[in-house]
């Protein structure tokens, strides 16, 4: 019988290889080594009571309910109870600097590009017939019919088609450009004219737009983006190869 009960670091290694992981294991190494050197030469610190935090913000995040369960984990993952107090003093000292370097940019970052916060509500019916989508278009503006019994007409998907079509809450990275640039300049509740792409007429029927507001959700999401795209940066100029 073949053994697999135990592997070896070497075929560890090896499994990365052959997985293609090397480039995005280097980037975490570097990505840690970039983050380690950043806060030590800003003088960053970390308090006592801000690792036993995050260390139960961990245990929690994984449903580590108690010790047995906390072991188990640790030993699923090879992790020594050092290395999960590395682990934790990472997360810590990410947290830090990236409040450090971008808390007060989050505010003029959302203003300048609040265009890109803004969320929709649509609901859509895609149709293999322009002219079809055409017809339609000009019947609900004639109030000859209803957007709902298009959708229950001639959505193919069951459940899309139990939701009269609704798409949900959308953003424009969520959208074709070239939908995108229709629904955000629609005036709620309001038809689209149809819009032609690669995968046939789109129907849209848009029903509210969301302008965005920096509540504390959205400020922890600037302020994430903006810390990895600085980390991109030193990363590309490190100009690191094998």
């Amino acid at each position: 019988m073949l053994e697999v009960a135990t592997v070896s670091l070497e075929e560890i290694i090896n499994q990365v290889k052959i997985s293609c992981q090397i480039p995005s294991v280097i980037e975490g190494i570097l990505t840690r080594k970039i983050i380690s050197y950043t806060a030590q030469e800003v003088n960053i610190k970390v308090e006592p009571e801000e690792l036993q935090q995050a260390a139960d913000n961990l245990r929690l995040m994984n449903n580590l309910t108690g010790a047995d369960a906390t072991w188990s984990w640790l030993q699923r993952h090879s992790l020594s109870l050092d290395e999960f107090e590395e682990l934790v003093y990472y997360t810590v000292i990410s947290s830090k600097l990236a409040q450090y370097l971008f808390v007060d940019k989050v505010e003029s970052f959302f203003v300048e590009h609040q265009i890109d916060y803004a969320q929709i509500v649509m609901y859509e019916v895609v149709l293999d017939d322009f002219d079809l989508a055409m017809e339609l278009f000009y019947a609900l503006g004639e109030g000859e019919i209803s957007f709902h019994e298009i959708a229950h007409q001639y959505i193919q998907d069951t459940e899309l088609r139990r939701k009269g079509g609704y798409r949900g809450i959308l953003s424009r990275a969520d959208l074709k450009p070239e939908i995108s640039a229709a629904v955000f300049a629609a005036t709620p509740p309001q038809v689209v004219k149809p819009i032609l792409t690669s995968i046939g007429a789109h129907l849209i029927l848009v029903e509210e737009i969301i302008e965005p507001q920096l509540d504390e959700m959205l400020r922890l999401k600037i302020l994430s983006n903006l810390f990895s795209e600085w980390l991109k940066r030193k990363i590309l100029d490190l100009n690191f190869t094998l």
